[in-house]
């Protein structure tokens, strides 16, 4: 068995879990925030047998994506004001962050 945690931005959410729903895969959502732009993000957990990881992992690559998105800019309070940018910057942001654990016991009430 293993724990699949995915952190994945909330745009790509509800299509991961209509994927994973239609794949046959269970998996409970938990509301997140990220860090450096402090945007929601939903934290899925899935516990699946070992023969289908790459099956759950591909279903996750597939509805996770990458996007740039335009952050405001970070007010230089108690950090260096040299290096303060004055305007928005567009950043990376999306995708899934996947932590894979094993699992010794597994139960289902």
């Amino acid at each position: 068995m293993k724990l699949i945690t995915a952190v994945v931005q909330d745009q790509d959410s509800n299509k991961l879990s209509h994927a994973l729903i239609e794949h046959h895969f269970r998996a409970t959502k938990l509301a997140s925030t990220g860090g450096f732009l402090k945007a929601g993000n939903t934290t899925f957990m899935i516990g699946i047998e070992d023969e289908r990881l790459q099956e759950a992992l591909h279903i996750i690559k597939q509805n996770c994506q990458s996007r740039d998105q335009v952050a405001p800019p970070l007010s230089p309070l108690g950090g260096n004001v040299d290096a303060y940018v004055p305007y928005p910057v567009e950043v990376p942001v999306g995708g899934a962050t996947v932590f894979v654990l094993p699992i010794e016991q597994f139960h289902q009430y």
